[in-house]
């Protein structure tokens, strides 16, 4: 029986789809689900958590930008500032440029009073290259410093009095006991009436500002890294020291970047007014090692799962398959013959039942044939019997005419070799078997033959050809004996010239099946094909009646031509031959 035919494949499948695979999906799939989701609930809670960080920023950075305006708020500092810008404080006089003293380097420094702890300087350039310098370190302006031709100061002036966030710089234009890492925030006065630039305003603060409010968001992946970006994509401020390969990947707004083995969710959000970019980077893999657990639980549970239901099922289907395997034993039993074998069933279950019945079976099975495939048996075995037993008297009396003629031409020596012959072809025909080999039949034939040429003489040549490989093979005895001489008695003796007689045996292949072909063909007087036959051959019937008896699958053809001869053949097909 075929494996996959088998009930107990029938049953692993039907274990593997209820319980293998659905075991596989829940201890190993829906890990990775629950991660999924685990990672899309972390990526909304970022998102939420980036806005109330995002709105804190913004009031921060608002608070800033009001710093800049004070000049606005006193007329004495923008009229300073006016006086100052335009040159005209060398030329003007003693009490103008008192006034300007007053406001620069008295009013404006008690306005620029420093009462939030994160500024930590305050800046003012004119438009000519002067500049007021206030520190909360005490630090002092450095001398002939480039004011004019920094960065921050010309982006202030593009803004054209809008406020301006400048990213993290070193703050080298104080002298203090060391450089100190700022952010600072830039605007341009301008003359209220003219609309003049007089002087650019910038102040310092200080980067642990920003460690403080992002200090007091907790995104839940510890891993995280938190970055601003400014708006021209510079970084402006990160939690974590990022590695250049980071800093290029995040510049183009990609949702996942990786930095050696670990990668990275990214989620980002808008600072407005700044157009500054906050930007979060979310740890896959602490957000995978949340899931770790989900993971080690789910194959414990696939393992202890699979063994327990792989024992119950092998217990289960030995218990069920056990009697079926009996029952197969018993019925090839049955099959080699073996009637009185019987199956051991117990219980009352439905298998019980089943074996109850086949034991029923084989009982009414052995009665049967008993009493009908055994007298059917018999009955065929006398009728092979007797058809062979029709051959024998022909073949006989053919042969005493013979042997008549011999002894009338008074040729003993001849007839002494032919009596010879006769009687070690009656020890085989004699021979109580019922079947031969082609060998043994095709030696009985050459004697045959040799016997009928020499009454023949030179009328009758004979040429018989058996193949090796087909020797061994099978057949019913005295088969072609008849074949043989139905072709001396039809052919040669009714054809007026001499004739010959070829015999052959071996095998061929048609449409990709093999046959043992079996040939009996003569030259002699042959006959009309297309007439009815009134007479068939008793001979030829009882051979036609053998070789179906013996052999259902083969074919008995006879092709047959007036003046031209007779060829018979027989095919059998090579799984039907016994060897």
């Amino acid at each position: 029986m075929k494996l996959a035919y088998s009930l107990r494949f029938k049953l692993s499948t039907f274990y593997l789809i209820i319980i293998v695979i659905p075991v596989l999906i829940i201890s190993i799939i829906m890990p990775y689900y629950y991660q999924y989701l685990i990672s899309k609930e972390t990526e909304k809670l970022t998102e939420s958590t980036l806005a109330s960080l995002s709105n804190n920023i913004n009031t921060y950075l608002d608070d800033l930008s009001r710093i800049t305006i004070i000049p606005y708020l006193n007329e004495n500092i923008m009229f300073a500032l006016q006086q100052v810008a335009s040159n005209q404080y060398e030329t003007a006089e003693p009490y103008t440029q008192l006034m300007v003293n007053r406001a620069l380097y008295e009013s404006l420094p008690k306005y620029l009073q420093f009462t939030r702890e994160d500024i930590l300087s305050m800046i003012i350039t004119t438009r000519n290259g002067s500049s007021f310098v206030h520190s909360r370190n005490s630090g002092t302006e450095v001398a002939d410093y480039p004011y004019t031709e920094q960065d921050w100061y010309n982006r202030a002036k593009a803004n054209n009095g809008k406020v301006t966030f400048i990213p993290t710089h070193v703050q080298d234009y104080i002298t203090n006991s060391k450089p100190v890492q700022v952010f600072s925030v830039a605007r341009l006065i301008k003359d209220p009436e003219t609309q003049r630039p007089l002087a650019v305003i910038m102040a310092d603060a200080d980067m642990r500002a920003f460690e403080k409010i992002i200090k007091g968001i907790d995104l839940n992946n510890k891993s995280s890294i938190i970055t601003i970006m400014d708006d021209r994509g510079d970084l402006f401020f990160s939690s974590k020291t990022l590695s250049a390969s980071l800093r290029e990947q995040i510049q183009d707004e990609p949702e996942v970047v990786k930095d050696g083995r670990d990668s990275y969710v990214v989620v980002s959000k808008v600072i407005q007014p700044s157009n500054w970019k906050l930007v979060v980077l979310l740890s896959k893999s602490e957000i995978a090692a949340k899931v770790h657990w989900m993971f080690t639980i789910g194959i414990l549970f696939a393992v202890s799962g699979v063994c327990i239901t792989f024992f119950l099922f092998f217990v289960l289907s030995r218990w069920i398959l056990r009697p079926f395997q009996e029952m197969v034993r018993v019925m090839k039993q049955v099959e080699r013959g073996h009637f009185d074998v019987r199956l051991q069933t117990h219980g009352q279950d439905e298998i019980a039942l089943l074996g109850n019945a086949f034991n029923t079976m084989i009982s009414k099975v052995n009665d049967l044939i008993d009493r009908e495939y055994r007298a059917v048996l018999n009955q065929r075995n006398a009728e092979y019997r007797a058809l062979q037993s029709q051959i024998q008297p022909h073949f006989l009396y053919n042969t005493l005419n013979g042997f008549i003629g011999l002894n009338r031409l008074g040729d003993r020596k001849t007839l002494e070799k032919a009596i010879l012959s006769l009687s070690s072809m009656l020890r085989y025909t004699l021979d109580q078997a019922d079947w031969s080999t082609l060998g043994e039949e095709f030696k009985f034939l050459e004697k045959y033959c040799h016997l009928q040429g020499m009454r023949f003489q030179e009328r009758m040549t004979t040429h018989i050809h058996l193949d090796d490989t087909v020797s061994n093979y099978k057949i019913p005895k005295l088969l072609l004996q008849p074949l043989v001489e139905n072709a001396i008695i039809h052919g040669l003796e009714a054809s007026e010239h001499p004739c010959s007689i070829h015999i052959s045996a071996h095998l061929e292949e048609q449409d990709g099946q093999a046959f043992l072909c079996i040939s009996v063909k003569d030259d002699g007087a042959g006959f009309d094909m297309t007439k009815k036959k009134e007479k068939i051959s008793v001979g030829l019937s009882n051979i036609q009646v053998r070789l179906k008896m013996a052999y259902p699958g083969s074919t008995f053809t006879i092709h047959s031509q007036v003046g031209q001869g007779t060829a018979v053949v027989i095919q059998i097909p090579k799984k039907e031959v016994t060897i």
